[in-house]
């Protein structure tokens, strides 16, 4: 996990603790919705890879199926 003093990633942090997926959610500045960063470990490299950004609707089949519109996020 890097040198003296280097601090880790969240990101190294999950793919060492073996978590396959994770999002990022942010707030979007120009319409202040959220936008979702989905990552997914790479089985081979250890490494996460973006597999989507969604921001008007979060639909997934992995790791679970899912299907939210976010647009409506601030009325739920």
């Amino acid at each position: 996990m890097g040198g003296v003093g280097v601090r880790p990633t969240r990101g190294q942090l999950y793919a060492e603790a073996g978590i396959e997926h994770f999002w990022r959610v942010e707030m979007d500045g120009s319409d202040d919705r959220p936008v979702v960063h989905v990552h997914e470990r790479d089985q081979v490299t250890g490494v996460y890879e973006l597999t989507g950004v969604h921001r008007a609707r979060l639909r997934l089949t992995v790791p679970f199926g899912i299907d939210i519109d976010l647009t409506e996020i601030d009325r739920l």
